[in-house]
Formats: structure tokens, sequence, C-alpha cells
């Protein structure tokens, strides 16, 4: 079954993402584009992801829970699970290894958590922008734990990714799918033998995915899309 994705969309919780990307509007956007599948992944968090899910059951359009989180390393890691639940008990794992420094919404954006009517739940005071104290290999590790699987986020671009600040793919990691970034150059040899996916990355309602990038998977279901990205299927 072959199904168009945007797996790696930003809502107003971070703090680079528009006030707009609010849960009903990423929602009217990915139908508007029809799309099949989407990821709502806030950097360092899944707090809004509750209430898109919610949304999606009236539609036809499968959300895949996750987060895209920064490493130690300041490595951008995208973090998916089978269901909301997993994602919240993923996320309080990480609370014992955040910096509690508050955020500047004058400076780095606001971090809003919202409920499915779009009302404001609460603003969140930490800033999200930060690292979490947890190595890439770990984080795996622990997204393994919750039954997720981790995707390293835009492999290509010069800053927070994994050839930028590590300079390779250590084989050990395991990791079998890699994000691509369409407009930074692509070094072939540092990325044979990967599967690829291509993300908006999207802050802002107008840069979610057109009908362009597709999975084949067996079923329309979050398993498979995690299967696919774990390799296995």
């Amino acid at each position: 079954m072959k199904l168009y994705y945007d797996l790696h969309i930003h809502s107003c919780l971070s703090p680079c993402g528009d006030d707009d990307m609010t849960p009903n509007n990423i929602l009217n956007m990915s139908l508007l584009k029809e799309l099949d599948v989407i990821a709502v992944t806030d950097h360092n968090t899944g707090k809004n992801v509750r209430a898109i899910m919610e949304l999606s059951k009236d539609f036809d359009l499968l959300l895949i829970p996750g987060m895209e989180v920064q490493t130690r390393e300041e490595v951008h890691m995208l973090c998916y699970f089978q269901s909301v639940e997993a994602l919240e008990a993923f996320e309080k794992a990480l609370d014992a290894k955040r910096f509690e420094i508050p955020n500047r919404p004058d400076h780095f954006g606001n971090q809003l958590i919202l409920d499915k009517e779009d009302h404001l739940v609460e603003v969140y005071p930490y800033a999200l922008i930060m690292s979490i104290d947890i190595s890439v290999e770990h984080l795996i590790a622990l997204c393994k734990e919750h039954g997720g699987v981790c995707v390293p986020a835009h492999v290509n671009k010069s800053a927070n990714s994994i050839l930028a600040n590590l300079g390779f793919i250590p084989k050990e990691l395991g990791i079998k799918t890699i994000e691509i970034h369409r407009k930074s150059p692509v070094n072939e040899t540092l990325i044979d033998g990967y599967q690829r996916i291509y993300n908006s990355d999207a802050h802002y309602l107008e840069h979610i995915s057109e009908r362009e990038n597709v999975v084949d998977v067996a079923s329309k279901d979050i398993l498979s899309i995690l299967k696919y990205l774990s390799g296995e299927d």
C-alpha cells in the first residue's frame, strides 16, 4: 500500500514553530494536501500530540506519535512510537535529563500547549531549544525500550545533524532509515545503504509537504510505518 507522508512537522509548541501551527490547522492543512500519514515531532516534547491524535480519529489521516530530540551531541533525532501513551512514557523518562532553563519567548519563540479545540492549556516554561543530557546511543536504546524507532533528522544539513556533528553514522547504532533534507547537498558515500525518507520539517503551515513522498507498506497503520522505518518491512 502506497501512502503519502510527512513525518516531520512542528506545532506551536516548538519554540521555532509558528503560532498558527495549532492542532486543527495542522490537521486541516494535511487533509488539504491529501496526505495519508503525518507525524508531529516537536522539539524535545510531545505534549501537543494527544490533541492532534484525538482530532485525527475522525478523518482518514494516520498520525504517528513522535518527537524530535536534541541529544547531548546536539544531534537531532526523530523518535516515533506506537501510541501516545508510549510517547508520553518516553517523555517522562527524558524529564530527569532536561536542563530546566526558562524559555525566552522574545528570543526563541512561544511554546504553546493546546487542546483539540486549539484553546491554550499551558505555556511550557523551559527552553525546548536546549539539548537533553542523553547521548545518541542511549537515546536510541531508550526509544526502543518504549517500542519506538529512531531516525536521524536531516542528516545532510550543516547543523544539528549526525553527519555534521559526529562525522559519520556509527554502524553499532543499528540505524536503518535516515531523513534527507532536499535543499542541502548530499555526500552519497556517507549515506550509502541507508533507507531514506524526505519530510518538510515544517514550522509554518504552508511548508507541510505536498502529496509527493511515498512509503510502500503492508497496511495503513502505525505498526506498519514503524516496521518500515526500522527496516523490518
